[in-house]
Parts: structure tokens; C-alpha cells; sequence
């Protein structure tokens, strides 16, 4: 019966010296859990340049209309701008020059619009991703014309007004879509007055943010 009692009493001691031990002994250390970057929130604020095309119809102001007609032709030309953006609000400058090949011919008379550049306000809602925006500001435009012997190189001034979307494809990288009514004002030339002219124009464009 001792025998018993102390084989009892040694496995105790022996279990109690083990468990001490093992208190003792270092722990290993958890694992940090691996950093994993913030996926940065995407803004429109910032300055952009970019390229556009498109096609403007319209018409002759004034008399010019019966002298002239109606002009239509293709656009492409170089776009820059900044946004700033507050909350889900864009407010943005831009401004455009382009190339323009709209012309009318009316037997030997001819009006051209050679160019057509903008400098207009932005206002945009912004979707994540994508902006719809409305825009509006000043036009100017070169138009040639020529009526019989008389011919003349003018610029006309102006407004222009419109609206359009843009998506941004990369965080540096965008597309967009507008429409522009553009009204240059009327002038005197060839012996025709009021000659001026208004034009619709759809184009699209690509963008770089830096």
C-alpha cells in the first residue's frame, strides 16, 4: 500500500515539475499578419491634356444663310484642362484648338470655318468612374469665305455650351463623349452682313491625367 502511495506521489511531483517547465519555456511568437496596401480612392482632381475628334453641322447666320448655305465637316484638334474634385462635385477649366474642314458651297461662293477653339467651365457629377458634366464658356472660330471676286479671312467670336460623359479607364487615362453648340458671332465681309454662323459638333476623346 506505501508502495502504491509513493509511485502516486512521484507521478504528481513528476507532473507538476513537467508542467512548470513548460510554463518556463519561450512561446512562439504569432505570425504578423502580412501588410496589405490601401487600394488608393480614385479622384478627378488634377491637370489633363488630350487629343478629340469629331463632325460640326450648322447653318450661316443672317443673310449669309441664302449667300452660303449649310456647312458640315470633320474636327480634330488638342484638349487641356484641370479638375478639382469635392465629394462626388467636379469643377473643372478647359480648353480646346482644333482643325476644322466644315465648309458650304453655293455655285462659285464658299464659306469655310478653318478652325474652332473653346475655353469653357466644367460642371460634373462624379460616379466613381464616371463623370457626366456640363460645359459652357467662350468660342472663337477662323471662317473664310468667298462670294463672286470679293473673299475674306475673319475671326469670329463667341459661346459655346454642351454636355457630355467621361470614364476613366486607368487611374492616368480617360474617354469621353460630348456634344457642343457652339454660336460665333456675326460680322460684316464679302459685302454680306451679318455673317455669321452656329454649328453642332459630336466628338469623342481621350485624355492623360497627371
Amino acid at each position: 500500500m506505501n508502495a502504491k502511495l509513493s509511485l502516486a506521489a512521484a507521478l504528481s511531483v513528476l507532473t507538476l515539475s513537467g508542467a512548470a517547465m513548460a510554463a518556463d519555456l519561450p512561446r512562439r511568437a504569432t505570425a504578423a499578419a502580412p501588410y496589405v496596401a490601401p487600394v488608393p480612392v480614385f479622384t478627378w482632381t488634377g491637370f489633363y491634356a488630350g487629343v478629340n475628334a469629331g463632325y460640326g453641322w450648322g447653318s450661316q447666320k443672317g443673310s449669309a444663310d441664302a449667300a452660303y448655305g449649310s456647312l458640315d465637316g470633320a474636327q480634330i484638334g488638342g484638349t487641356a484642362g484641370y479638375n478639382y474634385q469635392m465629394g462626388q462635385i467636379v469643377l473643372g477649366m478647359e480648353g480646346d484648338m482644333d482643325w476644322s474642314n466644315a465648309k458650304s458651297t453655293n455655285g462659285a461662293n464658299v464659306s469655310k470655318q478653318t478652325s474652332i477653339g473653346t475655353v469653357r467651365g466644367r460642371l460634373g457629377y462624379s460616379v466613381d468612374r464616371v463623370l457626366l458634366f456640363t460645359t459652357g464658356g467662350y468660342a472663337g472660330g477662323a471662317v473664310e469665305r468667298t462670294l463672286g471676286a470679293a473673299s475674306a479671312s475673319d475671326w469670329h467670336n463667341g459661346y459655346a455650351l454642351g454636355a457630355g460623359m467621361e470614364y476613366a479607364i486607368t487611374n492616368n487615362v480617360s474617354a469621353k463623349a460630348e456634344y457642343l453648340y457652339t454660336d460665333l458671332a456675326s460680322k460684316t465681309d464679302t459685302g454680306v452682313s451679318r455673317a455669321g454662323l452656329t454649328q453642332n459638333t459630336v466628338r469623342m476623346g481621350v485624355n492623360y491625367r497627371f
